[in-house]
């Protein structure tokens, strides 16, 4: 199984970046960063609508989408690992956690996500979040392994 992590926005080196690669290195399933940006200045509600255009292009035919959304249901670091352990047992190729620029997520890339996941009720800098996310899906690997990183 596959995952890419699409989000909005590009990063150069910083603390957010070293979290990232910090857990992606570790993560055992084959793992992709896509960036995507709008260059054009564009209206608040075309510019949101334009990144979730550019998100959803990042899915394969048949990829499982989930969006980070604050507004969605927080679930535990156990609920997200039985999720992907499921998806992997069900032979799905690809999983593609999409995140949004600062205006969020576009209804679209809601309506298409097969889950969509918080982080709970605040609200997380984008750049930030792609470290929390790689951190989970570690987190999630340890459980469905038994190894003992996670002691939840």
């Amino acid at each position: 199984m596959r995952l890419t992590v699409a989000a909005v926005g590009k990063w150069k080196s910083g603390p957010e970046r070293g979290l990232f690669e910090h857990y992606a290195r570790r993560i055992t399933f084959p793992l992709e960063l896509k960036e995507v940006e709008e260059k054009k200045r564009l209206p608040t509600v075309a510019l949101k609508k334009r990144e979730g255009e550019l998100l959803l292009a990042q899915a394969p035919v048949g990829a499982v989408v989930v969006a980070l959304d604050e507004k969605a249901k927080p679930l535990t670091s156990a609920g997200l690992a039985k999720k992907l352990g499921a998806w992997r047992d069900d032979g799905v190729k690809d999983v593609v956690f999409m995140i949004g620029g600062a205006g969020g997520l576009h209804a679209m890339v809601k309506k298409r996500a097969h889950l969509s996941l918080s982080f709970g009720a605040v609200t997380w800098p984008h750049l930030l979040t792609r470290g929390l996310l790689a951190e989970q899906i570690y987190r999630a690997q340890c459980i469905l392994s038994g190894h003992p990183y996670h002691r939840g």
